[in-house]
C-alpha cells in the first residue's frame, strides 16, 4: 500500500473520530442533565398517566408574573396557575421567556400553553385557543414625576412614547398615535420602557393599568396623568386545536376558584392594597440580596461558554482542514459553513434553531440545547478561519520538508505544522472565547436564565436598572479579565 493511500485512510479515520466526538458532545448537550440545567425541556413529558405541562410566561410583567427575591415565580398569573393546577390535579413547569419568545414557543409547540397577561384579540384567536377570561384589563398613560408639560394626549404631538410589545398599552397607543401625532418606540420589558421615560428619551408610556400602578408603587419613577381606558381581557392560551384537555382543566379550575372566593383572594393579594415602594436600594444592598441568583446566572453563562467552545473547537478543526484541503468539494463545504454562520446575526440563528427548526420538523428542543448548538455553530465558523489562517501562516517549506522525510500528511500536520500554527492562533482563540462568553447574553431571548437574563429579572422586581447593570457589568469584567490573564500566561509558556 502506498504512503499516499495510507495517508488518505488516516485522514478518513481522523475525520470519523472527530465526528463521533462531536456527536458525543451533542449527546451530552441534549441529554436530561443539560435540559435540567437550563429553562428548556420537552413541551410535555409523559410518565405513565401523569403529564407535566410546560407553561411559558413573561417574568417581567409584575404584578402578574415576576420573580421574587428567593427566585420563585409569583404574581397573579403564577398564583392562579398554581391554584388551578392543584384544583384539577395536573403538574406543570414554568418556562420564563419574554412575551415575544413565549408566543413563538407556543406557535412552534415548544410549550403547551402561555399565561403572560395575554390579551384575547380576534387576530390571536386565529392562531390560539383561549381560556375563559380571567382578568379584565385597561390602559393608562404615565409620565416622569418631574414632567409637568404632558398632562393629556394632546400634549404628545410631535413627541415619542414608549410601549411594550404585546400589551394592551401598545395596542391602544398604536390606535391613537396618528390622531394625536406622536411616534412610538417598542421595548420587550417594562423596566426598560419605564427607564426610557425617566431618562427623557420618551415623554410618556402607555401600559396595562395594574402593571403601571404596581410599578409606580414599587418606585419606578413615574406617575399617571390620565384616567383608565377600557381594554381587552386576559386569557390562558394554547396552540389552535392542541391541548384541549389542558384548556378544559384551566376553565374548570378557574370556575371553581371564582366560586370558592380564592380567585378574589389572589387578586387582592396584589391589587387590593398596593405594596409599599421598596426604594433606597443601594449598590451593596442590591448586590447582597441578588448575589445568589446572579451566581446561578454566572454559572450557567460559564457552562454555556465552555461546552460551546469545546464543540466549536471540534467544528473548527474539521472545517479548518476542509478550508486548506486540496479538494474543491471540501473547500466548498468549508466556505459555505463559514459564510452562513458569519453572514447572519447570532440572534437570528438562535431563533431559527430554537423556534424554526422544531416547528418545521415537528419536534421539541430544550432551550439549553438550542443555545449550545447556536453558540457552537457560530463560534465554530470563526474558529475555522482562525485555524485556516494559522496553518497558512506556517511556511510551506515546513510541510514539504516533513513529507520529504517520509512523514505522512496527517502526522506532519500534527507534529510539524500545528505546533507552529498554535502560537499564531492563540491570541485569536482567546479573543473568540471572550466573544462567545459575551454572546451568551443573546440567548436570554430564548429563555435561558444566564447572567444577563438574571439581571433583567431582578430589575423587573426592583426597578434598579443603573445599579443592577453596573453589577452585571462588573461580573462580566471580572470573568473576562481572569480569562485574559490566564491566556497571557498560557501564551508565554507556549512561546518559551
Amino acid at each position: 500500500m502506498s504512503i499516499r493511500h495510507r495517508g488518505r485512510q488516516s485522514a478518513r479515520s481522523v475525520v470519523a473520530a472527530v465526528l463521533i466526538g462531536f456527536l458525543a458532545l451533542i449527546g451530552i448537550a441534549v441529554g436530561p442533565d443539560a435540559a435540567a440545567a437550563g429553562t428548556g425541556g420537552p413541551a410535555a413529558t409523559q410518565s405513565g398517566t401523569d403529564k407535566t405541562y410546560v407553561i411559558a410566561t413573561d417574568v417581567t410583567f409584575a404584578p402578574f408574573e415576576f420573580q421574587n427575591g428567593q427566585g420563585d415565580f409569583v404574581g397573579i398569573d403564577m398564583d392562579l396557575l398554581g391554584a388551578i393546577a392543584a384544583d384539577q390535579g395536573f403538574s406543570y413547569q414554568v418556562k420564563p421567556l419574554g412575551f415575544n419568545a413565549a408566543v413563538q414557543a407556543l406557535q412552534s409547540r415548544q410549550v403547551d400553553g402561555v399565561i403572560a397577561g395575554m390579551s384575547i384579540t380576534d387576530e390571536r384567536k386565529l392562531v390560539f385557543d383561549f381560556s375563559d377570561p380571567y382578568f379584565d384589563s385597561g390602559v393608562q398613560m404615565a409620565v416622569a414625576k418631574n414632567n409637568d408639560t404632558v398632562t393629556s394626549y394632546e400634549d404628545l404631538r410631535g413627541k415619542r412614547v414608549a410601549i411594550k410589545t404585546g400589551t394592551e398599552g401598545a395596542t391602544f397607543a398604536e390606535s391613537i398615535k396618528d390622531q394625536y401625532g406622536f411616534t412610538t418606540v417598542t421595548f420587550d420589558d417594562s423596566a426598560s420602557m419605564y427607564d426610557d421615560v425617566k431618562t427623557g428619551n420618551s415623554v410618556a408610556v402607555f401600559d396595562d393599568y395594574p402593571v403601571l400602578l404596581y410599578g409606580i408603587a414599587q418606585g419606578n419613577g413615574l406617575e399617571t396623568v390620565t384616567g383608565k381606558e377600557a381594554g381587552n381581557s386576559y386569557g390562558f392560551a394554547v396552540s389552535k386545536g392542541q391541548n384541549a384537555e389542558l384548556l378544559t382543566k384551566f376553565n374548570a379550575g378557574l370556575a371553581n376558584l371564582r366560586a370558592s372566593g380564592e380567585y378574589d383572594e389572589i387578586l387582592d393579594r396584589y391589587l387590593g392594597e398596593q405594596p409599599q415602594a421598596q426604594g433606597g436600594n443601594t449598590f451593596f444592598s442590591l448586590l447582597k440580596d441578588s448575589f445568589p441568583l446572579l451566581m446561578k446566572g454566572l454559572w450557567l453563562t460559564l457552562v454555556l461558554t465552555v461546552v460551546s467552545l469545546a464543540i466549536a473547537l471540534v467544528l473548527g478543526l474539521i472545517f479548518g482542514f476542509f478550508r486548506v484541503s486540496t479538494s474543491r468539494v471540501l473547500r466548498g463545504i468549508g466556505v459555505t459553513y463559514v459564510d452562513i454562520f458569519r453572514g447572519t446575526p447570532l440572534l437570528v440563528q438562535a431563533f431559527f434553531i430554537y423556534f424554526g427548526i422544531p416547528a418545521a420538523l415537528d419536534f421539541q428542543m430544550p432551550a439549553m440545547t438550542a443555545g449550545i448548538i447556536t453558540l457552537s455553530l457560530n463560534a465554530g465558523a470563526y474558529i475555522t478561519e482562525i485555524i485556516r489562517g494559522g496553518i497558512q501562516a506556517v511556511d510551506k517549506g515546513q510541510m514539504e520538508a516533513a513529507r520529504s522525510l517520509g512523514i505522512g500528511y496527517l502526522p506532519a500536520m500534527r507534529k510539524v505544522v500545528l505546533p507552529q500554527a498554535v502560537r499564531t492562533m492563540m491570541p485569536s482563540f482567546v479573543n473568540q472565547a471572550v466573544i462567545t462568553l459575551k454572546d451568551t447574553s443573546i440567548l436570554s431571548v430564548i429563555g435561558i436564565a444566564e447572567l444577563t437574563q438574571t439581571g433583567k429579572i431582578i430589575i423587573a422586581r426592583t426597578f434598579e436598572s443603573f445599579n443592577m447593570w453596573l453589577i452585571v457589568g462588573i461580573f462580566y469584567f471580572v470573568v473576562i479579565m481572569a480569562l485574559t490573564k490566564l491566556s497571557d500566561r498560557l501564551e508565554k509558556r507556549i512561546n518559551t
